[in-house]
């Protein structure tokens, strides 16, 4: 009984010293997940993207050079006609009695000086033996000078009338594509002014005329004077192998070179005129059209890149979060350079191979331990596409 008793006591004794003692410690949660990518490093290349309208090599307007009614148009609009080819015929009969009455002032203008020279010569040898006075030999003289003149001026006037009677044919006077027809047949042109009929242009090759900055224009031109430097011949080599984009978005076959370069910026628009020549044998481009050409500048050798989605930016001031390999977080304040597809070129502030936090960056704070994980789906960095440097959304 007694030992019965002692057990009991023994038993409540423990029961007291275990409820007496101290709490248990919560347990610590666990380091949060992010997803971290590692800065790549590769060699990038740099473009220049803008933005432009195609127009003819030539565009040459075709006008009325004579007053008269147009008879007869020759050409179908809106396709390709050879240089001489005729194009309108204007009404010639007014001009041809203007030509025979040319022709008739300058047969009068003819006698009249044939006259005069028989007059000079016959009183010649007369004055010699004083049957005429000097005084008529030399008014003889004035009249066959000035009957010279008059036949002068009467070719002079059949000259004109003829090439105004050859302005009733145009022709092309280049070879290229024809436009609309702005007079019909039946109108009268010519009266007043040189009545614009149509416009022929040349589109093989094409223009595409853009606007660059001062600072794209210098990119360009240092662009090109390295290629000349690299092919040894000094100066600056034309910049060539540019794309370029159409309205749809496809890309058109032929590649461009740089052309003529307007001589001042324009003070208006802080731009200065580029034109780009892209061949155009299918006659695919016509002039007007909207398009974006896209040139290579240079190659970035060893750029640095993240994911886009890693830089933090406020204020005008990008920062990215840094993982080491203990885990800890360290933000850190980066200078950008342009943007290449889904990465950005990293100018200052990253070392290759350091990890950038792409995905839970909300949930750290600097010093932070974390886990850091692969993202699930790692998107192959695009670098290979080059760099955009101009008409690209930061």
């Amino acid at each position: 009984m007694d030992a019965k008793v002692g057990l009991v006591a023994l038993a409540a004794a423990g029961a007291f010293a275990l409820g007496c003692g101290e709490a248990p410690q919560a347990v610590a949660p666990p380091p949060p997940e992010v997803y971290v990518m590692p800065v790549v490093q590769k060699d990038v290349p740099t473009y220049l993207e803008l933005v432009g309208q195609t127009r003819g090599f030539q565009d040459v307007e075709v006008r009325a050079r004579v007053e008269g009614f147009l008879e007869r148009v020759h050409f179908q609009e809106g396709v390709a006609v050879r240089a001489g080819a005729p194009l309108y015929d204007i009404d010639r009969k007014p001009l041809e009695a203007i030509v025979a009455a040319a022709k008739a002032d300058q047969a009068t203008a003819e006698a009249r000086l044939a006259k005069a020279e028989n007059d000079v010569a016959r009183y010649t040898p007369l004055v010699a033996k004083q049957a005429v006075s000097q005084r008529e030999l030399d008014d003889a003289r004035a009249g066959r000078d000035a009957a010279r003149s008059q036949v002068e001026a009467a070719k002079a006037g059949l000259e004109k009338a003829t090439l105004d009677l050859g302005y009733t044919r145009i022709t092309s006077p280049i070879a290229g594509l024809a436009g609309t027809t702005l007079v019909k047949a039946g109108n009268l042109v010519g009266r007043g002014e040189s009545t614009l009929l149509t416009t022929i242009s040349q589109i093989d090759p094409m223009i595409f005329e853009v606007g660059v900055t001062e600072a794209d224009y210098l990119r360009i031109a240092r662009r090109g004077l390295q290629r000349g430097n690299a092919a040894g011949r000094g100066g600056s080599a034309p910049v060539d192998g540019i794309e370029l984009t159409l309205a749809d978005g496809t890309k058109y076959p032929q590649t461009g070179r740089v052309g003529p370069v307007e001589r001042a910026v324009d003070p208006t628009t802080g731009t200065l005129g580029v034109q780009i020549i892209f061949p155009n044998p299918d006659l695919i481009l016509r002039p007007g059209q909207f398009g974006r050409a896209k040139a290579l500048l240079e190659i970035k050798p060893g750029a640095l890149l993240v994911q886009q989605r890693a830089v933090q930016e406020l204020q005008s001031l990008h920062s990215v979060a840094v993982v080491d390999d203990a885990g800890k977080v360290a933000f850190r304040s980066v200078k950008v350079g342009p943007r290449v597809d889904s990465m950005w070129v990293i100018e200052e502030g990253l070392k290759p191979g350091e990890r950038v936090i792409v995905e839970g960056v909300q949930r750290v704070q600097e010093g932070m331990t974390v886990t850091a994980k692969a993202p699930p789906a790692v998107s192959t960095p695009g670098a290979a596409q080059g760099v955009q440097t101009a008409g690209e959304a930061k």
